[in-house]
């Protein structure tokens, strides 16, 4: 998909338990030029519950991009991740880890559960902000995604 081709807004899935990285997220995504409709859940299970659209979330609709945090309460990104690859309906979503982890383990592991890149996490909010906006320009305006 290419932003170029599409006049709904960018759906964008954030799997991110720290409620001020979702705000510096928000506020990073309300700042970009791209139209996004940003869904947040807090946990591997809420995560999970919305990309299989059970639940609360049968209506939801598939993202366009999943933005996930490692260190999850109840299931952590590395086996949301390992879900999400394991599935044929939900596998060629592009996932980005997005963490605070810089260790080899954490990024070798990603990597090998087929995560299409990873970030680490700037902690000053104008390079965060940064980071996330590449993410948008390069997913959305550079990629061509599959269709839904």
């Amino acid at each position: 998909m290419n932003t170029n081709e599409v006049a709904r807004p960018i759906r964008i899935l954030l799997v991110e338990d720290s409620p001020s990285d979702v705000l510096l997220t928000r506020e990073a995504l309300a700042s970009a030029k791209l139209r996004n409709d940003l869904h947040v859940c807090a946990d591997g299970v809420e995560a999970m519950a919305f990309l299989r659209k059970e639940g609360r979330y049968a209506g939801v609709p598939h993202p366009d991009l999943i933005l996930l945090d490692l260190n999850l309460p109840r299931k952590d990104g590395r086996q949301v991740l390992a879900e999400i690859k394991a599935d044929e309906k939900l596998r060629s979503i592009p996932v980005v880890v997005l963490t605070t982890s810089k260790a080899e383990q954490d990024i070798m592991r990603a990597y090998g559960l087929h995560a299409n890149c990873y970030i680490t996490k700037p902690v000053d909010f104008g390079n965060f902000t940064e980071v996330i906006q590449s993410i948008e320009r390069f997913w959305f305006t550079v990629v061509t995604l599959p269709p839904e």
